[in-house]
């Protein structure tokens, strides 16, 4: 695991987003496990400004979501999909044919997630997936106690998470969906490659917990310590609580150009 501390969001989102260009140089048609949230945001805010300035050629990266909620109407503003096309799809000037996800709206919710396992490995499985962790260790919507093992699965919110997302449903508790369909944390470490971007002092405890603590579904991104290729950058505020800040820090700056992110 390769811990970057950079000074803020804006940076790490630049050192991501170029990350993500080489990527699409060496393998065009790439695929890119994306995250929502606002964590994210200066990272396709970055590689779409690349790709306006013609730095890179995304023509041909195909785009796979992490969760999406349960029960939302197709096509509603708030689902994950929508959210992932008005995001990342169209600004990177995809069509809609590049994008694959759960289908929160089936009858069969368990039949859907398991459909998505397999699409994403026929797909020949996510090159590189972006993640945000929460204050309380969890990836995707993978929360505390999660099985490291875990495929694609129905899951319930946290009353937490539903009052975190009624922002989203103009403050109403009553709109927010109390399920969702998630990548487990075993669909996860399947990526080849696993860059998770934390933010803010409220993200400290959690980071530290996941880098430097053990092991342990009840901190689910600890689980990334078991992956072969992970890189966490982290801002400052969010680096505050790691007792090897300094090692992390000095090992960056010495690393060989050619390894790359």
């Amino acid at each position: 695991m390769e811990v970057v501390i950079v000074p803020d969001a804006q940076a790490g989102g630049e050192l991501i987003a170029e990350a993500m260009a080489q990527l699409l140089r060496r393998k065009p048609d790439a695929l890119l496990g994306v995250a929502t949230g606002s964590t994210p945001l200066p990272i396709y805010e970055a590689l779409a400004a690349k790709v306006r300035r013609g730095e890179v050629d995304a023509s041909k990266a195909r785009i796979a979501q992490l969760d999406e909620y349960v029960g939302l109407p197709t096509g509603h503003p708030e689902s994950y999909r929508a959210t992932v096309l008005r995001e990342v799809v169209e600004p990177l000037g995809l069509s809609e044919g590049s994008f694959m996800g759960p289908d929160g709206s089936a009858e069969d919710v368990q039949a859907a997630c398991d459909a998505y396992d397999e699409a994403l490995a026929s797909a020949g499985g996510v090159d590189l997936q972006l993640l945000g962790i929460g204050t309380d260790g969890h990836i995707g919507f993978n929360e505390p106690c999660s099985s490291i093992a875990s495929r694609t699965r129905i899951k319930t919110l946290t009353q937490q998470t539903i009052a975190d997302n009624a922002r989203f449903f103009d403050g109403d508790l009553d709109q927010v969906p109390r399920h969702v369909i998630t990548q487990g944390i075993g669909t996860i470490l399947e990526a080849r490659h696993l860059v998770l971007l934390a933010t803010g002092e409220g993200k400290a405890d959690a980071v530290a917990a996941t880098v430097e603590g053990p092991v342990a579904s009840v901190v689910p991104a600890s689980a990334l310590q078991l992956h072969g290729h992970v890189t966490v950058v982290v801002d400052e505020a969010a680096a505050s609580k790691l007792k090897l800040a300094d090692y992390f820090r000095h090992t960056y700056a010495n690393k060989p150009a050619w390894q790359g992110l």
